[in-house]
């Protein structure tokens, strides 16, 4: 492949490369900004000019050093002009739902509604209408949008933005993203950029883009619900695999010729650590999934059926993780997903089985958390999506070709 000089393709990636940059170090002056990217004084004063004329950074008050002289002005990314939506088609609380988000992950305004049916069309049609209510009040309180992203459960096609399976719905090659932009063209809006991922790749993204630092690298954010998947962040990208499949960790095989999963093999993950398993393993037979709250409720009573269920799952969220941590060897995992909900059973069930192989190796145990987002991992990384892509300008151009 030939790469050709584009000067306004490398201006926007140097007033990118400082947006990242105050994004992982707030305060810097201009100056500093210079030196952290070896960009000229004059370079950076401009570009920093035209950041804070379109909302990406604000300076705050001049800080004082107890320098003679003029004192450095500290520079902030701006949480007040500029705005995304996301948007989620979640198959665990059988809703969609929108909100839009700052530049600094502050949620402003959202909206949700159930799910009207799991038809593609329909699904569509209505969740172009939600991000288009949000769309009117962002623009009504004079927010700047920069774009939509939407999360869905299951694998997807990053450059052409198609479901290509969804196996708890289940969709096959769903041609998510032009359909939107369709439905959304109909009814007004047709001027943001649209993106479409996996739900657990952006809860992922939730962490990193509106994270405190110092971030970790690799992150694997671990999602639990009715699904199991998970979402990896290496070397500051989101990594996808060569068709956008990876992260499909419920997927996995932890038995052979194990329960038939939903994919239609036999022993996946998914097959003991999902909601489905857990209801399965209370019921004493497969049935219909029981919601999260009323296995909680059942914990809460001491039911010993449903404690038996649940911290067989931990112990086998416990093999999951571990598996994790040899492939990836993560500086953090994150946990998240409806099954937290469910507490200690799981969770203490899971760090039993994790130490245990730790102290088998001899190698102390990865940093492990539950999500800062809760719930809200997923609509809100799907904001996180139209941040990440935008700040890394190379990245969308050659994911293009």
């Amino acid at each position: 492949m030939t790469i050709t000089g584009d000067q306004s393709l490398m201006r926007e990636s140097n007033r990118m490369a400082l947006a990242r940059v105050i994004q992982r170090l707030p305060g810097l002056s201009r100056a500093e900004l210079a030196k952290e990217t070896g960009l000229t004084k004059s370079t950076v004063s401009l570009l920093v000019q035209d950041l804070i004329d379109e909302g990406w950074l604000l300076e705050s008050d001049i800080q004082a050093t107890g320098s003679i002289g003029r004192r450095p002005t500290p520079l902030f990314l701006d949480g007040v002009r500029l705005a995304m939506i996301g948007a989620e088609v979640s198959v665990e609380s059988k809703s969609i739902s929108a909100l839009t988000v700052s530049l600094t992950g502050e949620v402003i305004n959202g909206a949700s509604e159930p799910l009207p049916s799991t038809r593609p069309a329909e699904v569509i049609r209505r969740l172009a209408h939600l991000i288009a209510s949000l769309v009117e009040q962002a623009r009504a309180d004079g927010r700047r949008l920069l774009g939509i992203g939407v999360g869905v459960p299951g694998a997807v096609l990053d450059k052409q933005g198609v479901v290509k399976l969804a196996p708890n719905f289940p969709w096959r090659d769903v041609s998510l993203r032009s359909d939107l932009a369709r439905e959304l063209a109909l009814i007004g809006v047709d001027n943001l950029c649209l993106h479409v991922q996996n739900d657990y790749d952006l809860a992922a993204l939730s962490e990193y883009e509106f994270g405190a630092d110092p971030l970790p690298d690799p992150l694997v954010y671990l999602g639990l619900g009715v699904g199991v998947g998970a979402g990896i962040i290496v070397r500051d990208r989101l990594f996808l695999g060569a068709d956008g499949f990876a992260g499909e960790v419920g997927h996995s095989i932890l038995q052979l010729e194990g329960p038939v999963c939903s994919c239609g093999r036999k022993g996946c993950a998914e097959t003991f650590i999902g909601q489905k398993a857990i209801s399965t393993q209370i019921f004493g037979h497969a049935g219909d999934v029981m919601p999260v709250e009323t296995i909680r409720h059942l914990l809460e009573r001491n039911d010993e059926a449903a404690l038996l269920a649940v911290r067989r799952a931990g112990h086998y969220l416990g093999v999951l993780i571990q598996n994790l941590w040899t492939c990836f060897n993560p500086g953090r995992i994150v946990l998240g997903g409806p099954l937290c909900e469910l507490g200690a059973p799981i969770l203490d069930a899971a760090h039993s089985c994790l130490e245990r192989y730790s102290e088998d190796c001899g190698m102390p145990l990865p940093e492990i958390k539950l999500s800062r987002f809760g719930s809200r991992s997923v609509v809100v990384g799907a904001a996180a999506l139209v941040k990440h892509n935008l700040l890394r300008p190379l990245d969308a151009r050659f994911r293009d070709r």
